[in-house]
């Protein structure tokens, strides 16, 4: 392990090989200043998420944060688990904006930011909310598509919105509108999934009118409409009857932009060179994904895949396979991919002739160990003992045991007596109660306790706004000023187009 300097970084970036940038703190922590490139890897989950982020022993890896010496001890860790060429930036990203380079805000930036050169590339139409609505009042054949994921649609869309995923549209859309002479209104919360939803039915050759909403669901409230919340809409599940035209239309788009078919076995070849770094993910829905996929693909949906890339890749330079049942969802995700630049992408044919694997994926962590357990019934029958939470913020805002307490593993207080550890994720919860004396796991975690009738809590102001470290608020996850933060979100995504031409790092287009 050894530190380099901003200067060595920013030529590192430029060269053009294998590099990956891992920030090592909270993703919170991370959303108020990163390196356009870096991916988060916060130490809390550093085991759940190393091996899947960095593919390659071998690759260079450097690790930074905000100069509170996170990054040394990730480095340790990467080390210590067999990385050869790990690197820590000297100062952090303080010391990076003192050199001259540009910081960033927010999250997924580098796919935000994509966005929005798509939009200035290819002139996507938009419309604004007071636009909308009169198209609605008009009467005209019109739909309204939601591109965000159904947890995110649930909480707020506009009135008679249809939620239709990112990676879904282009292989549903004939189905959804028969009739070329629909309108065709695609939005999200803001701005780049509507951007890039509305775009990737006008690359796939969608003949109707297509319009993004300008600002999405924000927009539309910041304009004085009210959002629908609580409804659940959503496409017809299973193969849609207009398939065929589908991988047509995908086809195309993915051809001209130089995405490579490969078999399947030339995939799990790939996946075996130890000269290369490479991705393999399943952009189907997450019932599909479960139902059958191919072994070591991980899942990764389509839409949310280009939208927040660094959930899944780290490394530039890297090979990334993508796989579906019949290529459709995956060829137009490989498209998008090749023009965000940087990686060589590959969709693989006949992916599900096979054997297959089925259920969730679940991370290489040979770290976790088991701690012991307690069932809730038990759990609520015991006096004196403290529940820590390791949920993310906004989720135990929504739904907690009574009397527990909210934390992120490393961070967790020093509370007196017996104590309990939940989390979403049961390895996260092991590997935290493995860390404070005497602790136990709730078997099942706060969906077991819900399910055995137990009292939940919910306060939408515990953890207060500022406590969220592992979570970069949203406008609307916040508990004040969110009007004004509506504002600064949307000015901070129309702004990155400038931002990402100052710092100069990224390839847009050029594949």
């Amino acid at each position: 392990m050894t530190s380099v300097t901003p200067a060595t970084l920013k030529a590192w970036i430029s060269e053009g090989s294998e590099l990956a940038i891992l920030d090592a703190r909270e993703e919170g922590e991370f959303g108020h200043g990163h390196l356009f490139w870096a991916v988060p890897c916060p130490l809390s989950k550093k085991e759940l998420r190393a091996r899947a982020l960095l593919p390659r022993k071998a690759t260079r890896v450097v690790c930074v944060d905000g100069g509170e010496g996170h990054a040394e001890k990730l480095a340790a860790y990467l080390t210590a688990i067999g990385y050869a060429d790990v690197h820590v930036l000297q100062g952090g990203t303080p010391a990076w904006a003192a050199a001259g380079y540009v910081v960033f805000t927010g999250v997924h930036v580098p796919s935000k930011a994509f966005g929005e050169w798509v939009e200035h590339h290819y002139g996507t139409e938009s419309l604004d909310p007071p636009e909308l609505q009169a198209l609605k009042d008009s009467g005209q054949p019109m739909v309204i598509l939601d591109s965000r994921p159904m947890d995110e649609f649930v909480k707020m869309t506009i009135p008679g919105a249809v939620n239709v995923p990112g990676g879904e549209l282009a292989y549903r859309i004939g189905d959804l509108v028969p009739d070329a002479g629909t309108t065709i209104v695609v939005n999200c919360a803001g701005r780049t999934r509507s951007i890039m939803g509305a775009e990737s039915l006008r690359r796939a050759g969608v003949p109707n009118r297509i319009v993004a909403l300008r600002n999405g669901t924000m927009g539309w409230e910041l304009a004085g409409f009210q959002c629908e919340r609580g409804v659940t809409r959503s496409y017809a599940p299973g193969t849609p009857a207009s398939a065929a035209l589908a991988l047509q239309r995908a086809s195309a788009f993915a051809a001209e932009h130089g995405v490579k078919l490969i078999t399947r076995a030339a995939a799990e070849a790939m996946l075996a060179d130890a000269d290369r770094s490479t991705y393999a993910l399943d952009v189907r829905a997450a019932e599909e994904y479960a139902a059958g996929h191919i072994p070591g693909f991980r899942h990764a949906p389509g839409g949310q895949l280009v939208q927040a890339t660094d959930q899944w890749v780290a490394v530039r330079g890297a090979r990334v396979i993508l796989a579906d049942d019949d290529t459709v969802r995956a060829r137009m995700s490989a498209a998008w991919l090749r023009q965000m630049g940087g990686w060589e992408v590959f969709v693989v044919e006949g992916a599900l002739d096979g054997a297959l694997e089925t259920g969730p994926w679940r991370p290489v962590a040979p770290e976790v160990p088991q701690m012991p357990t307690v069932p809730p019934q038990a759990l609520a029958a015991e006096a004196g003992v403290t529940v820590v939470d390791l949920a993310r913020s906004i989720d135990f805002r929504v739904g907690h045991i009574p009397g527990s307490v909210w934390a992120v593993r490393g961070r967790v207080p020093k509370v007196a007596g017996p104590v309990v550890v939940t989390a979403p994720d049961p390895w996260l919860a092991h590997l935290a109660a493995a860390e404070i004396p005497g602790a136990r796991v709730l078997e099942g975690g706060v969906a077991a306790w819900k399910a055995a009738g137990l009292p939940i809590a919910a306060d939408r102001t515990n953890p207060a706004d500022e406590a969220c470290v592992d979570w970069y608020l949203r406008p609307y996850d916040r508990n004040s000023g969110i009007e004004a933060a509506m504002h600064a979100y949307l000015s901070w995504e129309i702004d990155l187009v400038h931002e990402v031409a100052r710092d100069g790092d990224a390839r847009f287009g050029a594949w």
